[in-house]
């Protein structure tokens, strides 16, 4: 799709009508699909390579990441968080029970003592997806900035989580855009079609 002056309000509508739907489904569902989520990501079989696995801390109805975190801990896999800086996402190692604290955008995050980790698998929150691996973020593209910074440094493994309801038809896509190589929901692997 060729970029075009509206998208950034077609891009804000998608978002708002799919976060409406997320927003939707009741805690016991969510809490439910996170698991189911959880178990599909640990059978990308890329992820089982990555030393240092990026993933986040659920914010408002999102997917929790929690019980995958758990997951990666116990295959023996490290766990970076991400901290938002004035020059994007910096990714710091976090291990079970360290304490988080407030950040940007009613976030958790991790301490700034912490080094700095750059992760080779990264595991994207968004508030849209479609089925070309593009995602509706929640508009400051941190995670875009994100990845691109990181694939300087090699190949970055990137899988999105989400509910089912945060589906639409067409993401607009603009140049800075990074597509997805996974995109996970409560029903298992989405079917991706590359343009």
């Amino acid at each position: 799709m060729a970029p075009h002056s509206d998208f950034p309000a077609l891009k804000a509508e998608l978002r708002k009508q799919a976060l409406a739907r997320r927003d939707g489904l009741d805690p016991e569902t969510r809490r439910a699909g996170g698991l189911r989520i959880a178990q599909s990501v640990m059978r990308v079989e890329a992820l089982a390579d990555a030393a240092v696995v990026g993933a986040f801390w659920a914010i408002r109805s999102e997917v929790d990441p929690l019980p995958l975190i758990e997951m990666l801990f116990a295959r023996g896999q490290r766990v970076a968080l991400p901290k938002v800086t004035p020059d994007g996402l910096v990714f710091r190692e976090w291990r079970a029970g360290e304490a988080l604290v407030p950040g940007s955008f009613g976030l958790s995050e991790p301490r700034d003592d912490l080094p700095p980790l750059d992760p080779t698998a990264l595991i994207v929150p968004l508030a849209a997806f479609d089925r070309r691996g593009h995602r509706i973020g929640y508009g400051r593209g941190y995670y875009d900035q994100a990845i691109e910074r990181l694939s300087r440094n090699g190949p970055v493994l990137t899988i999105g989580i989400a509910f089912s309801v945060q589906e639409v038809e067409t993401v607009p896509s603009e140049p800075h855009d990074q597509p997805l190589d996974h995109l996970i929901t409560e029903a298992g692997p989405v079917p991706l079609v590359r343009d």
